[in-house]
């Protein structure tokens, strides 16, 4: 399709040899003769790029630049046979794209008016790929477990601090290391990311460290290291626990003096690297067993972060469907929502994989539901369980669903602490490990909600 160019000016002598021109050039010529017949075009017409002249009766050029700017940014190429200096910059600075005088060279002007359209098509998709790119993730929800742990991030990102960051699987330990990095100084460079469970004990000096040429079969190169990688930034050691002995051993050495030599080198290569790591294993019991370092364990726990599982925050259920429900929809999955009676059966369910589960269970719900709203039959098919046998029964579900969502949050936890505690007895302690509830916080929950045993 041509694409349209506007030209106001209020010689008609310039209006019809600059449509000739545009035309014969493949353009699609608009003539206005002012500056208000050209606003008036631009409110019905899809323009690409604008002509305008500086001096014209009634509205001049700059005004009509303001005009336009204030409404659209489609390139404008100012044009004027009394052209100065200080006339072409203030221009410039209102925000025209180009300046060129009378009288016209029509290569010139043809010249500018392909790199006007060139540019504008790369800000366009530029301003597409934006929108298209996921925003930097943040930590959802509001449930006072979240508050907290996102009090803690904020105390510490600033710092250079080491972080031991601890949760269970799916729960976003993850996302809590990207935010630390994304809030603290270095964040001018990327975050390294290393999966301490995915990298074989006999490459892991050379994944870490590096590697000359030559210095063993296949090195055909020579390549950095990890640490190499994050040197001035940070590097985030996911799933430490899963580390074997003797690789736990070699980061050690380098974790305390933050220096290093690449595999078949013996330069010493010295880094400033803020390490992040994240474990869903007891490291003390794993201690104990003898399967983990202590002196490791206490290099990296200078600041501990416990990342709480989805059953601590039933709350933010809500919250996380409707930010994975907009994550699809920019992925093209289309448009749905959940029913108050599907979110309440998520609400409902005991989540063991976390939030990635959760997530999980969303995207495929938005996938094979045909219908635009989720209900809960969709969500008890998807959950394998039926209709009324999550963690809530059928009559709980119609107790809560006419209830403030404050007041039915209050009433699940009571009815779910309640049974909990009726099933160990009342050993508080029993009830938390089984539920997965620090003991401490157990009690102040019983407490707060008054829960006594029958």
């Amino acid at each position: 399709m041509a694409k349209k160019i506007l030209i106001i000016d209020d010689e008609d002598s310039i209006r019809d040899s600059l449509s000739g021109i545009l035309a014969d050039e493949g353009f699609s010529p608009l003539t206005a003769p002012s500056g208000e017949e050209g606003l008036r075009l631009l409110e019905q017409e899809d323009v690409d790029l604008i002509l305008l002249d500086i001096w014209m009766p009634g509205m001049d050029g700059l005004e009509a630049l303001r005009r336009i700017r204030e409404q659209n940014d489609v390139p404008v190429i100012m044009i004027s046979g009394h052209g100065t200096i200080e006339t072409a910059v203030q221009a410039t600075r209102i925000g025209a794209f180009d300046f060129i005088e009378k009288p016209l060279s029509y290569d010139k002007i043809i010249l500018a008016i392909n790199k006007g359209l060139h540019v504008a098509h790369l800000e366009r998709e530029n301003r597409l790929l934006r929108e298209s790119t996921p925003h930097k993730p943040d930590i959802t929800g509001n449930s006072p477990v979240i508050s907290l742990l996102r009090e803690e991030i904020e105390r510490v990102a600033p710092t250079d601090a080491w972080v031991l960051i601890r949760g269970g699987h799916g729960t976003g330990k993850e996302l809590v290391a990207q935010t630390i990095h994304r809030l603290s100084r270095r964040s001018r460079r990327p975050m390294i990311e290393v999966n301490c469970a995915a990298i074989p004990e006999d490459l892991i000096e050379s994944e870490l460290f590096g590697h000359e040429k030559g210095a063993f079969t296949g090195a055909t190169a020579s390549r950095q290291g990890k640490f190499d990688q994050a040197d001035g930034s940070t590097l985030f050691l996911d799933e430490i626990g899963d580390m074997s002995l003797k690789s736990q051993a070699k980061v050690l050495r380098i974790l305390q003096e933050q220096k290093f030599e690449r595999v078949g080198g013996s330069r010493t290569i010295r880094v400033d690297v803020r390490v992040l790591a994240a474990t869903n294993k007891n490291l003390e019991q794993e201690i104990e067993a003898g399967n983990f370092r202590a002196d490791l364990f206490y290099r990296l726990n200078v600041v501990p972060i416990h990342v709480p599982d989805l059953r601590e925050r039933l709350e933010d259920i809500p919250l996380l469907v409707e930010d994975f429900l907009r994550q699809f929809r920019n992925k093209g999955l289309g448009d749905k929502k959940f029913s108050d009676q599907a979110i309440a059966m998520l609400m409902g369910h005991s989540w063991p994989g976390n939030v990635r589960e959760l997530r999980n269970v969303v995207e495929r719900l938005v996938i094979m539901s045909p219908s635009p709203t989720i209900e809960a039959d969709d969500v008890a098919r998807s959950l394998g369980v039926a209709h009324g046998e999550t963690a809530a029964s059928q009559a709980a579900q119609r107790q809560y669903l006419h209830l403030p969502f404050k007041e039915a949050r209050k009433q699940f936890e009571y009815d779910y602490l309640k049974a909990m505690l009726q099933a160990h007895n009342g050993n508080v302690s029993q009830t938390a490990e089984q539920i997965g509830m620090e003991r401490s916080h157990l009690h102040k929950k019983v407490k707060a909600l008054g829960i006594v045993l029958d």
